[in-house]
């Protein structure tokens, strides 16, 4: 009996539970076992997501407005459906003119507008290809540039805005069938001209310089002119906008003409100037005589 109790005394005794956390070491990292009341957090999961989500909304910052201006910009792109855009676009004046008469490099046309955007001209177009004049041009040149579906932007370098002229250089340059000069005296600040067509504007960010351009640059449609539906917004669809080798130097074309329009000054009727062979080699036919 003494022998059993010498034995109990030697089994060690179990170490009473306080109910109070073992305190932890210094440096020792707490341990979540599985199945316990703490869950570790899937950082790498929602590091992820995020980076996901940042992609999505910076793509959708980038492409919705993309999206946005081409389906603005869609509404000014000709189509059988929508022959002549600029309908659309606020301040746009619109005359239908003859095409195809011709003068000679000493005459002058009395035109009806100024700048003019149709009527008689030059038997020599001003070269179109993106030029940027740094004088004025010979208007019966420029004019004939409209006959080819170009688009002349015009300034009055004394009354644009600080910066806007580059901006218009930035628009025309190396751009086809485009081409940009100053026009003293011009009443407004800018003025943008296709072949029937004209808008004035106060400053070169309105968003209708990029309309007009995108509505009548090369515009072919038919039925832009009301009363003359058989018509194209201009005349010779397909003529070309480049230089002629030694009739027109675009680094030296003729100057704009200065002082009071002469007394021989060919009408808008085209009376005194000659009939025209487009680029094309086919006779443009001439208006009937009033009357």
């Amino acid at each position: 009996m003494a022998d059993a109790k010498k034995q109990g005394g030697n089994v060690p005794k179990k170490p009473r539970n306080s109910g109070k956390p073992a305190k932890k070491k210094p440096g020792q990292i707490p341990v979540v076992k599985a199945g316990g009341g703490g869950k570790a957090i899937p950082w790498a999961t929602i590091g992820a997501v995020a980076v996901v989500l940042l992609i999505v909304a910076g793509l959708a910052v980038y492409l919705v407005p993309k999206y946005m201006d081409q389906r603005e910009v869609a509404k000014f792109t000709p189509s059988s459906s929508n022959p002549d855009p600029s309908d659309k676009i606020d301040g746009v004046e619109k005359i239908f003119y003859p095409a195809g008469q011709h003068v000679e490099p000493t005459q002058r046309v009395a035109y009806d507008k100024s700048p003019p955007f149709g009527g008689p001209h030059d038997a020599v177009w001003a070269t179109c290809t993106g030029i940027v004049y740094p004088n004025a041009l010979r208007t019966e040149n420029a004019v004939h540039a409209l006959e080819h579906g170009a688009v002349w932007i015009t300034y009055n370098p004394a009354t644009i805005a600080p910066g806007d002229l580059d901006t218009l250089k930035s628009k025309v340059e190396g751009e086809q069938y485009l081409l940009l000069s100053p026009y003293p005296d011009l009443d407004k600040p800018i003025s943008l001209q296709s072949w029937g067509h004209q808008l004035k504007l106060d400053s070169a960010g309105d968003e209708r310089v990029d309309q007009f351009i995108e509505a009548l640059r090369r515009n072919s449609n038919t039925g832009v002119y009301p009363d003359n539906p058989q018509e194209a917004a201009y005349p010779e669809v397909g003529a070309e906008c480049a230089a002629i080798p030694g009739a027109f130097d675009p680094s030296n074309p003729p100057p704009a003409d200065v002082g009071p329009v002469p007394a021989d000054a060919v009408p808008m009727t085209g009376v005194g100037s000659t009939q025209a062979t487009d680029e094309n080699g086919m006779g443009i036919p001439q208006p009937a005589p009033a009357g």
